[in-house]
């Protein structure tokens, strides 16, 4: 009797993680190249299916804090709004992998979604809400116009964020239709992309961007700091530049979620800091993201710099930005 073929460890991949690519994104990836920083964030490698023991399913914690399906209220003054489980691009080290896909937790119902706003008007706390999910750009402009008008008749909420990767990977669903759809009179619209590489910057994707901010609403940005991927000082700068040149104030720059089968992406915490001084030490302030960890438990988010000052008897040391301490008093 011959023996059973071994299992394909792609396969097995795509049995537990969502495995999608864009034609934008699969166009940059350089097939000389084994490294290539794009096929490393969207095509699947062996090595998901090694899960390391501090690795968790829900590494930020957003369960604890849900009071309603879609809801989650971390912070007193805002929550995220989960409006749908799917994405165009499925990141191989997603923090909400375990949830999203086509087998994820799907898209809010109507009875949920009227659930959901009804607990945010129900906290006049809440000032900002956060539409992730999933990618709630893979929405279609009527509905995207249908929320945003909701969430501004809630008198409390004044800022609605929408997080999303389509500008840069799927640049030619930003219509004009969508980008008329998130504003609204009565709240504050801003739109925050993720994006970790600069070739990811497109003409196409800064034409969308560019759709977005000449309609008037701001963007900011968040990029995960990955091994392979971003992980030295030139890769850093040339992606923060470019998103300041295309108007997207870096924002965030987040140190590697605990997910599972992830791990070949972490880098250490030490070296992060190194990368953000050097960072500081070479470019403008317009293009310095806050180097962050969201805290595993889901205690919230916790900046990660060095401090740049430090108490030395009665005066201080500063670090002015080639490194050097100097003294200072008040």
């Amino acid at each position: 009797m011959s023996a059973k073929p071994k299992p394909d460890p792609l396969d097995q991949v795509a049995a537990r993680y969502a495995v999608a690519i864009t034609p934008a994104m699969d166009a940059l990836i350089d097939p000389t190249n084994p490294e290539d920083p794009i096929a490393a964030q969207f095509r699947p490698d062996a090595r998901e299916l090694e899960i390391a023991p501090d690795e968790l399913s829900d590494p930020i914690g957003d369960e604890p804090h849900t009071p309603v399906k879609g809801v989650v209220h971390r912070y007193p003054d805002r929550c995220l709004l989960k409006l749908v489980h799917v994405c165009p691009v499925y990141c191989r080290f997603c923090f909400r992998r375990e949830m999203v896909g086509p087998q994820g937790d799907g898209t809010l119902s109507g009875a949920e979604l009227d659930t959901a706003l009804d607990y945010i008007e129900s906290q006049p706390g809440i000032w900002e809400v956060i539409l992730t999910g999933g990618d709630p750009f893979l929405l279609s402009a009527r509905r995207v116009r249908e929320i945003t008008e909701r969430l501004a008749a809630i008198e409390h909420v004044k800022i609605i964020r929408w997080h999303t990767r389509v500008p840069a990977v799927d640049p030619l669903r930003v219509t004009p239709d969508l980008v008329t759809a998130l504003r609204v009179d009565g709240a504050t619209t801003y739109v925050v992309l993720h994006t970790n590489h600069v070739r990811e910057l497109t003409d196409q994707a800064r034409a969308a961007i560019a759709r977005i901010v000449d309609a008037g609403v701001p963007m900011l940005s968040q990029t995960v700091l990955l091994k392979g991927v971003n992980d030295n000082v030139e890769a850093l700068e040339a992606l923060m530049r470019g998103l300041v040149e295309a108007r997207v104030k870096p924002y965030y720059l987040h140190h590697l979620d605990k997910a599972q089968g992830v791990s070949h992406f972490r880098c250490s915490i030490e070296h992060g800091q190194e990368l953000v001084q050097e960072l500081h030490q070479r470019a403008s302030g317009l293009a310095q993201p806050t180097y962050v960890l969201d805290i595993p438990g889901g205690h919230g988010k916790a900046p990660l710099a060095s401090p740049g000052l430090r108490a030395d008897g009665d005066t201080y040391v500063v670090r002015d930005r080639q490194g050097v301490w100097r003294t200072y008093s008040d």
